[in-house]
């Protein structure tokens, strides 16, 4: 009579080992995990919750001290009544109020900022009476506000400025829109064109006007209103009354008076031109070498919507672009890409991805020189079962696909493939051991390591889970470890329980009766290794000098391997080098510094930056 297993993990074997549904079950994880590889959005970090706004409360004509006891003060009290709020910064300066309200970590950002308008429009009568306030104005910030790609455009006339290339960058602004997953798009740099209006003095004295009659005729002309509608002919005509003034001749063509009779046009009292606005912001291309040169450019910049994946987001932008060469983008406006999220984020993804195969690998090869070839086939398959239906249940569980879910399967990875191995190799020692046929070993081989197994998965489960209660920005951050790990190891041993039996009983049934004889070589030769190296340490006394140079040995090898780190030659991180190829220099210069001394500086930092070999431009 066949000993029948008494446990749950042996009855689980017996069951799946010769079930239909066994490799059914490894096919559609196999298939849950290309969906979710297709699927997760790749980010370079872990997309948490970090939600934050900008409040702006104006008060028009107060002083800054004014502002902080009538408005700042009360706007502070009304913010930290919200629930999430972490902490509220504020900053009074004439005529306005600011305050930064940040969220703690983890708080949904719809949730968290509905909270807040709820919160400023629910209490509408906190300003003291008397104080006349503007409306107020809420800012929502978040992770997903950061630029994933910007693209930088120049004029390849040095002389000819950055007018060009702000024209050329409207047109983007509008194109790239169009890209699916896109969120914000924006220009930095290029002074906008305007008409300006210098006012002569003499001449308006001559005509009897003065300046708020200019002001008064510009603002009744500058505007277009909806005048109604005429039927006729079957036919509603919208009507528009007025138009908005664009060029400087209709601007110069506006009548601002009467003089003796005779109509007074701006152009007669004041010098109307087109020219360029005061610049809000400075943006310069440069590039190093022996003919290395800065040109004034403008940078368009593209962040995502949240969730997105930045990958195809950032893949989508480059194929716009290179479609609008020759169209929106004329020869003579050089375009560089300076800042590709997307591609460093499948950069890193797939190096962290060889790693992953290189660790799986290694352990499969192990298995192969120990145990033999089908048994490694088993262990290797089961493995990567394993991580597919893990990516699946990665993306369910809301994680992405970057450098710290993906170095969480690299660190488990020693641990995902212990289940595999203690089955695989229990069955095959029932197999060299020989007495009992391959189907009624395997059950009994599972049974007798299932409950350690099982004991140990928990175990480990137990050490790993706790970090994923982690408060603060941190918790959030390395959350994917504990959990993803976790699950992985969940898995691991359902894999271990179902699949493997089914692929030792299938891969290992030719090869049974040829056992015993091939493995048993190869069992004496590891044991007679391990008895010549071990015996002189086992010699009681004879064997005690031995023992102490043992473990003198293994002091000083931990000593050595600890000083690696202090000589830096190996270098302490938690998590793999960002390797980036740009970094940012930010210069806080002293309050009040007009635009044109912080350009002068930030020129001048450029020529140190220059002299560096490793820069190649910026």
């Amino acid at each position: 009579m066949s000993e029948s297993p008494k446990g749950i993990s042996g009855r689980i074997a017996a069951f799946f080992q010769e079930s239909q549904l066994t490799p059914l079950l490894a096919l559609v994880g196999l298939l849950l995990g290309v969906f979710a590889v297709l699927v997760t959005p790749r980010e370079e970090e872990p997309q948490i919750d970090v939600t934050f706004a900008n409040v702006f409360i104006p008060y028009p004509g107060g002083s800054a001290k004014e502002v902080e006891q009538l408005v700042t003060n009360n706007a502070e009290q009304v913010a930290m009544q919200i629930a999430g709020v972490e902490h509220v910064y504020s900053n009074s300066m004439p005529g306005m109020a600011v305050l930064g309200v940040r969220f703690e970590v983890g708080q949904k950002r719809t949730d968290a900022i509905v909270r807040l308008y709820n919160a400023f429009y629910e209490h509408q009568d906190w300003m003291p009476k008397g104080v006349n306030a503007g409306p107020v104005l809420i800012k929502p910030k978040g992770i997903d506000d950061v630029p994933v790609f910007a693209v930088t455009l120049t004029d390849k006339d040095p002389a000819a400025g950055a007018q060009l290339p702000l024209a050329v960058a409207r047109l983007l602004e509008t194109e790239l829109k169009r890209v699916p997953g896109t969120g914000d798009v924006y220009t930095l740099g290029g002074p906008e064109q305007i008409v300006q209006v210098a006012l002569n003095a003499q001449r308006l004295a001559a005509f009897g006007l003065s300046p708020r009659d200019l002001r008064d005729a510009l603002q009744a002309t500058n505007q277009s209103t909806d005048a109604g509608s005429v039927v006729s002919a079957n036919t509603a005509i919208q009507v528009q009354a007025g138009t908005f003034l664009t060029r400087p001749e209709e601007v110069g063509a506006l009548v601002v008076g009467l003089f003796q009779g005779r109509p007074v046009y701006l152009r007669d009292v004041a010098d109307v031109k087109l020219t360029t606005a005061l610049p809000e912001h400075y943006v310069n291309d440069c590039t190093t070498g022996s003919a290395g040169q800065c040109r004034p450019a403008v940078t368009v910049a593209v962040t995502k919507k949240a969730g997105e994946n930045a990958v195809a987001v950032t893949n989508g932008l480059e194929a716009r672009l290179d479609a609008l060469h020759g169209i929106a983008i004329p020869d003579n406006v050089a375009l560089r890409i300076t800042r590709n999220y997307g591609q460093t984020a499948e950069d890193k993804a797939l190096k962290l991805i060889e790693k992953l195969v290189f660790a799986t690998s290694s352990v499969v090869l192990l298995v192969l020189l120990t145990l033999g070839r089908r048994e490694a086939v088993i262990v290797g398959t089961a493995v990567f079962i394993t991580l597919t239906i893990t990516l699946f249940a990665s993306w369910a569980a809301g994680f992405t696909l970057n450098r710290v879910s993906l170095f969480a399967l690299i660190f488990s990875i020693g641990i995902l493939v212990d289940d595999a191995i203690v089955v695989v190799e229990n069955i095959h020692r029932h197999l060299v051991r020989g007495g009992k046929s391959l189907r009624e070993a395997i059950p009994l081989a599972v049974d007798e390591v299932g409950g350690p197994t099982i004991l140990a998965t928990f175990t480990v489960i137990a050490a790993l889970l706790p970090m994923a209660f982690v408060r603060g920005l941190m918790g959030p951050y390395m959350s994917p470890i504990p959990i993803n790990a976790s699950m992985g190891m969940l898995i691991s041993l359902a894999v271990a329980f179902v699949l493997t039996p089914w692929l030792a009983l299938k891969l290992l049934g030719r090869a049974a009766a040829h056992h015993g004889h091939e493995e048993g070589r190869l069992d004496r030769w590891l044991l007679d290794t391990f008895r010549a190296r071990m015996t002189p340490f086992l010699k009681g006394r004879a064997g005690r000098s031995a023992r102490v140079k043992l473990l003198g040995g293994i002091i000083i090898a931990i000593l050595l391997s600890m000083g690696l780190a202090v000589v830096k030659l190996v270098v302490l991180k938690m998590l793999p080098f960002d390797n980036k190829s740009e970094f940012q220099v930010v210069v806080d210069m002293p309050a009040g510094t007009p635009l044109e001394e912080t350009e002068r500086v930030m020129q001048a930092l450029g020529s140190s930056l220059a002299t560096v070999p490793e820069v190649t431009d910026f």
